[in-house]
């Protein structure tokens, strides 16, 4: 992708560099909540690239306007394609539902959550 963010929701197993971070980030999932910010859901979780996931407390909860840089994209087939529609419609319909659920328009960007030692 030659560094490129482009569109939200990027696959799963795409590396990516966060703002402010050293040390790279490899998405896991999408829309996670943390239960001490219930009102706030995260378009990305994360782990560490390239030690993964060594604990249950070291994921990375982070928005996709934190991302500076993409290294790697994961895999993009038909089932990614049609996950992602089917992913988008469910956070349009959320958010439509609950508007509180998401960072109101121009808002800054949360810092990743979870463990936070992206300079490791």
């Amino acid at each position: 992708m030659n560094g490129q963010i482009g569109e939200k929701y990027l696959p799963v197993g795409t590396v990516v560099l966060l703002k402010n971070g050293t040390k790279r980030v490899m998405i896991n999932g999408f829309c996670t909540m943390d239960a001490s910010k219930p009102d706030k859901v995260y378009d990305y979780s994360g782990v560490l690239y390239p030690e993964g996931s060594l604990s249950s407390d070291q994921t990375l909860l982070f928005d996709h306007e934190q991302i500076v840089r993409v290294d790697h994209v994961g895999l993009q087939d038909q089932e990614e394609a049609a996950f992602k529609v089917k992913l988008k419609q469910i956070v349009a319909q959320s958010t439509n539902a609950n508007p509180s659920a998401q960072n109101p328009v121009g808002a800054a960007p949360t810092q990743p959550t979870g463990n936070q030692q992206t300079g490791m």
